[in-house]
């Protein structure tokens, strides 16, 4: 069942809010691989991470920020500005949007079928974007994750930075890479379990 929270990104109220399970922003790390194929570093901690959070009740990476994240949050009203006027159409933000033991936070729900992915990228990164004149595939397990979250039919993916022109691209459903995000979300979640299952029983 689809619970919508209607609040600001980044503030006490979302932090709670998305605790405890995966989230699309997240996803890609949950499908990372290492070199020879086992369950990567980056997967280890961040099931460390949210046992952490199953046991405490507490978000662990409340407060974290980056240069990169920052400019994002300066940059993101404007960006979402001018996607409305490209696109004509209204965009509803919202907090956090959960399914069952899943999550995610868009930048914003178009109609009753559309989503919307707001990303800044620093000028280089931007000029290879648009000479790719395609969906940047560092974000194509979150644009995805986030369509199996919210039951959505399609998302558009906004990427700008000042003074630039804005990419936008649209991606629908793709079933097939849903189906083995959907299994390996099950898959993080049974060895979450575990992890919890065993840090309660411990009595050193």
């Amino acid at each position: 069942m689809i619970e919508i929270i209607d609040c600001e990104q980044g503030t006490p109220e979302w932090y709670l809010s998305r605790i405890k399970i995966p989230t699309a922003s997240e996803f890609s790390t949950v499908m990372a691989k290492g070199r020879k194929g086992e369950p990567s570093k980056t997967r280890n901690k961040y099931l460390r991470q949210l046992a952490g959070e199953i046991i405490t009740g507490e978000p662990m990476d409340e407060g974290y920020t980056n240069k990169y994240m920052e400019r994002g949050k300066l940059l993101e009203p404007e960006i979402r500005n001018l996607y409305c006027m490209m696109a004509s159409c209204n965009v509803r933000q919202v907090g956090f949007i959960k399914n069952g033991r899943k999550g995610a936070s868009p930048d914003g729900l178009i109609g009753n079928d559309g989503m919307l992915e707001i990303k800044s990228e620093a000028p280089h990164l931007l000029i290879e974007t648009i000479l790719a004149n395609k969906i940047p595939p560092e974000h194509y397990a979150q644009l995805q994750g986030g369509l199996w979250v919210a039951e959505r039919e399609w998302i558009d993916i906004a990427v700008g930075y000042k003074k630039m022109p804005l990419v936008i691209k649209r991606t629908g459903r793709d079933e097939t890479y849903i189906k083995t995000l959907s299994d390996e979300v099950d898959r993080f979640l049974e060895e979450l379990d575990g992890i919890v299952a065993k840090v309660r029983a411990y009595r050193g």
